[in-house]
């Protein structure tokens, strides 16, 4: 569910219009609903309100201030991968016992910020990596609270770029190591064990391979437990699929997550924690765009649109689906006709749907691309010098820009030409 409807023939973002924000804002331009935001983190505390647990939203796939802001306002922890996310989520209130920092590249600056602004927990992805945590904590006079992240060789059956559970990828210690790098990591200064962090993909459909890892992390909890570790925390990673395409099956809903949860580590009793992101913010996002040119090709029509692969990236990099839906809503029983809708950047490759079946549209018309709130702004770019595309926040009859487009000129001061050219 989402509030992003049709009202009088015309599609609204809660109680604005989506033609007023393209009017005062320009396009492209994504839109964010505050009401689904709440409703859908909502969904999944609701989904663990048998056990203590913390959920952490994961700010890689929305970024933005504001976004992080209402969410760490409802009481969310962050799941951050970086320095920068970081210092967003501190920037946007969340204090640092509600921050976990997970990624396979910390630097050892990055390290020394979490330790220095608090942090909840550090999850540790390798040996080389939790001894260069405990050197430098130690030299810091601090403890820091650890979870170590196992591969548990589950294939999620997700894209192949998107999947983090399998032996082959790069996240991780494998489980079958697992004993033996917790016995290192409780002999080191600096650290303190606390969990077991898994995570194994992203845009999950089936609840098999959930079940199937969970299942690996209790029978390992329970063998730490036997050597003497204090196994309270499991992070259980995130990764719930959203519907895409609205005429699929939907993917399963978060309490139906929770169960499966319950039913493998729930007698654990230890504290739960989650790093949804894609299944809070993604369907809480429209792109908004306009057409340039309906362009007449051989044997093909190209609606041309003002959107493209620097705004919104997924298609191209992983051949992702967005339904595309006209702003004006199209009268029952209109006639439909394929297009392939594309941007106006110099690649093949930006290419958003091909043979997308559309009423008949042209030059100045608004169309949506819906369930763009996670990985569209945060991967934008300014490739071919195109501004970056602005962000915007609608809650009830209200609306404000969270980030603004720059302009040229902001663009250009960026650079610099040195003295001697």
């Amino acid at each position: 569910m989402d509030h992003f409807n049709y009202h009088g023939g015309e599609l609204w973002a809660e109680d604005v219009p989506l033609a007023r924000i393209a009017a005062e804002v320009g396009t492209p331009v994504y839109v964010y609903s505050a009401a689904t935001l709440t409703r859908h983190f909502g969904l999944f505390r609701q989904a663990l309100d048998w056990t203590e647990h913390l959920v952490c939203f994961a700010v890689k796939a929305n970024s933005n201030l504001a976004v992080l802001k209402l969410l760490g306002d409802l009481g969310a922890g962050m799941d951050v991968v970086s320095g920068g996310e970081y210092a967003r989520a501190r920037a946007a209130g969340v204090p640092g016992e509600r921050i976990v920092f997970s990624g396979v590249g910390k630097t050892l600056a990055e390290m020394r910020q979490a330790i220095e602004g608090g942090i909840r927990q550090v999850n540790i992805e390798s040996e080389p990596e939790m001894r260069a945590l405990s050197d430098l904590a130690a030299g810091m006079g601090a403890e820091v609270p650890v979870a170590i992240r196992v591969n548990p060789d589950v294939d999620a059956k997700t894209h192949e770029k998107i999947a983090t559970g399998k032996s082959e990828n790069k996240f991780g210690i494998p489980i079958a190591k697992a004993r033996q790098v917790y016995a290192e990591a409780a002999s080191l200064p600096g650290l303190r064990v606390v969990g077991v962090d898994v995570h194994i993909g992203s845009q999950l459909t089936d609840l098999e391979p959930y079940r199937a890892a969970y299942a690996k992390v209790a029978e390992l909890t329970r063998a730490l437990r036997a050597d003497g570790h204090v196994i309270s925390r499991l992070d259980l990673g995130g990764g719930l699929g959203i519907p895409y395409r609205r005429d699929n099956n939907a993917p399963p809903l978060p309490i139906e997550y929770g169960q499966v949860i319950r039913e493998t580590v729930g007698d654990l009793g230890c504290e739960i924690e989650i790093e949804p992101g894609r299944n809070i913010v993604g369907n809480a996002g429209v792109l908004l765009s306009r057409v340039i040119w309906l362009k007449e090709g051989e044997g093909r029509d190209f609606l041309i649109v003002d959107a493209a692969m620097n705004d919104l990236l997924r298609p191209a990099m992983y051949g992702a689906h967005h339904d595309i839906v006209p702003v004006v809503e199209p009268e029952l029983g209109a006639a439909l006709r394929p297009v392939d809708v594309v941007g106006p950047v110099c690649e093949s490759g930006d290419t958003f749907q091909k043979a997308a079946e559309l009423p008949p549209l042209g030059a100045g018309d608004l169309v949506a691309f819906r369930s763009a709130g996670a990985y569209g702004a945060v991967m934008a770019s300014e490739y071919n010098s195109r501004p970056l595309v602005p962000e915007v926040l609608v809650r009830g009859d209200q609306f404000a820009v969270i980030r603004a487009r720059p302009t040229f000129e902001e663009m250009l001061a960026r650079d610099s030409i040195p003295e001697w050219l």
